[in-house]
């Protein structure tokens, strides 16, 4: 008897243990997100290229990310790092895409007097 009731618990322990490894790893993701836009942001308002923003955003991002970066040249500079959702169970954030949005000013090479 306890047998049978083991037998079926064990795929349902599985499949939550899986569910709970997916999520950690898309909370790791998220955070590598925001670390990337982050890093991909500072350069940018250091004046760096677009494809110099864009290449320190993919290194610091997760595996498959996408860096955009808008507003060079004006006051602020934004920088959106877009990551696919890793492991089978996308559907734990409703099916989207990781993303984090960085908005930062672009500073100034006068010197402070």
């Amino acid at each position: 008897m306890v047998t049978a009731e083991l037998a079926a618990t064990i795929p349902t322990l599985i499949f939550v243990l899986l569910i709970a490894v997916n999520a950690v790893m898309i909370g790791i993701n998220q955070v590598r997100c925001v670390d990337a836009a982050r890093v991909a942001a500072r350069a940018a308002a250091r004046g760096d290229s677009t494809s110099a923003v864009q290449e320190v955003g993919v290194r610091a991002g997760p595996s498959g990310s996408t860096v955009a970066v808008a507003g060079g040249g004006r006051a602020e500079v934004t920088v959106t790092v877009t990551a696919p959702v890793p492991g089978p169970f996308g559907w734990l954030v409703g099916g989207k895409p990781l993303r984090s949005v960085i908005t930062t000013p672009v500073e100034s090479s006068e010197p402070v007097s």
